[in-house]
């Protein structure tokens, strides 16, 4: 029951809210009994006032003990009440009359002792010696009862000498009170915490139940329903935003999926006919024991050439394979692109002589760049290569290379159909090929395997640039590979170069 996140959400917010009641319990019942104190010490100092007020009138100008006496039992039995105890004192601090003397007088409750036994209590015994030193003092006097008094004395002068009135209130209302309080509070907190964790469970239990459906969906999809998508209630909230973000992941994985199993098949297909061929031929050239040369010497030729074509379309396939995966690492130096692209017009000169094509570059200008010259090689040959293919015989491929800003562009133009608008955007998907619709006849013989672009993009995108098909039409094509302009430090390696290995 732990591993719930409704439960563990519940015993904390439960825990966090017995806490803060209970901290406000115990400041509101101090707050409460020091307010009731207060009250307390108001009434006595009041009620002093009072008897002082009654015994002074009732002493007029005697100073005798008799008179003294006769005037302070006159403001006991006037201000005589059941919770108040009176006592003066001489100024030996010796009591000299107090509401002990008066037996008619009723206690204060049932539940607190006599008079005579507070009076006798070491507590107000205590309470007597420090307020003879002071005036006007507060204190609290058990005198052996459950609850006690609240003490308060004053001083007055009768003939120059100091005397002492005692007022004393029991305190047996006001425990009542406080335990009532108290009493409240202990059956109120468990019963509001109680409801409390109840709706804290039920609200986190109607929260939390999107996740709940949202994981068992998630628990129900794979690879055969990859497609399916999590519902989504309130696209604002966090778990709106969480299953938008659930549901992309989704779509990229399916969109990942969808290009490993459209890879697998088209890879299956560009292998199954390089590899039937070369049994084919072998077969054929078996068939017969006794064949002429000329037959073994063509029948070697055609597997010497499906061989050729099946090693390069393993290699594209390994360079691609160790590019999704991060694992081919780029190795820059400094070099001249434009010495780069003369040797790949050499190389390709005679292919392009092969097909009466007519092939030139226009690159004047010094470009120094730090890149993989390997790299930037194989995707020049990949663009030319292409070009040459799809260029009809007497047709033109040119090469340009510019600077701007702080980027070279460099561009490979055939003059051939061009490509279909409607299949423009997948140009560089692998081993797509539009041969419908830029056929070349004979020459081209469907060599190509739909790798190549694929790769000379990733080439440029590993470089932080991007290849671009600027322009197709009737009156032919134009690939544009834009690579930043490095500068190269002091050891050889461009400043701030961070190769990109995912293509």
């Amino acid at each position: 029951m732990l591993d719930s996140v409704r439960f563990r959400l519940t015993l904390w917010y439960t825990a966090a809210l017995a806490l803060i009641v209970c901290v406000l319990c115990v400041v509101s019942y101090f707050g409460y009994w020091r307010n009731t104190l207060e009250r307390a010490d108001g009434n006595l100092a009041e009620l002093s006032d009072a008897f002082v007020t009654t015994f002074q009138a009732e002493l007029g100008g005697h100073t005798d003990l008799n008179s003294i006496k006769e005037a302070a039992r006159v403001a006991i039995l006037e201000h005589r009440f059941s919770d108040h105890i009176f006592a003066v004192l001489d100024s030996s601090n010796n009591i000299v009359i107090s509401s002990a003397d008066f037996p008619t007088a009723p206690a204060p409750d049932n539940e607190e002792p006599s008079v005579a036994e507070v009076f006798h209590s070491p507590s107000f015994q205590t309470f007597k010696e420090v307020a003879n030193s002071g005036d006007r003092l507060y204190r609290n006097v058990t005198g052996g009862a459950k609850a006690g008094y609240r003490g308060f004395a004053r001083h007055i002068f009768i003939n120059g000498q100091k005397w002492t009135v005692i007022t004393l209130r029991s305190l047996h209302a006001q425990k009542e009170m406080l335990e009532d309080v108290v009493s409240t509070f202990a059956w109120i907190i468990p019963i509001g915490l109680l409801l409390a964790s109840a709706g804290g469970y039920f609200l986190a239990r109607k929260s939390l139940a999107p996740v709940a459906g949202m994981a068992s969906q998630a628990g129900r999809i794979g690879a055969e329903n990859l497609h399916e998508r999590l519902n989504v209630q309130n696209p604002r909230d966090e778990l709106g935003r969480l299953a938008l973000s659930f549901n992309s992941l989704l779509d990229r994985l399916d969109q990942s999926f969808e290009r490993q199993r459209r890879f697998m098949a088209d890879a299956s297909h560009e292998l199954r006919t390089p590899v039937a061929i070369l049994r084919g031929e072998a077969e054929v050239a078996l068939s017969r024991p006794n064949r002429p040369p000329d037959e073994y010497r063509e029948s070697l030729a055609v597997l010497r050439e499906e061989a050729q074509r099946l090693t390069q379309i393993v290699d594209d396939l390994f360079t691609l394979a160790r590019a999704d995966a991060g694992q081919y690492p780029l190795t820059p130096r400094d070099f001249y692109l434009e010495e780069l692209v003369a040797d790949c017009l050499r190389t390709t000169r005679t292919l392009a002589l092969a097909k009466h094509i007519t092939i030139s570059g226009d690159c004047s200008e010094e470009l120094p760049i730090c890149a993989d010259e390997g790299l930037i090689r194989r995707m020049l040959l990949n663009l030319l290569d292409n070009a040459i293919k799809y260029t009809p015989p007497s047709g033109t491929v040119s090469v340009s290379c510019t600077q701007s800003k702080n980027e070279y562009c460099l561009s490979v133009s055939d003059s051939g159909l061009g490509i279909p608008e409607d299949l423009q955007d997948r140009i560089f998907e692998r081993f797509f090929r539009v041969d419908e619709a830029r056929s070349r006849g004979e020459n081209n013989n469907g060599m190509g395997a739909g790798l190549g672009l694929s790769i000379a993009r990733w080439i440029a995108e590993a470089h932080h640039g991007r290849l671009e098909l600027t322009r197709s039409g009737p009156t032919g094509t134009t690939f544009t590979a834009r690579l930043p302009v490095t500068i190269s430090t002091a050891s050889g390696h461009p400043a701030e170069y961070t190769p990109v290995v995912n293509p």
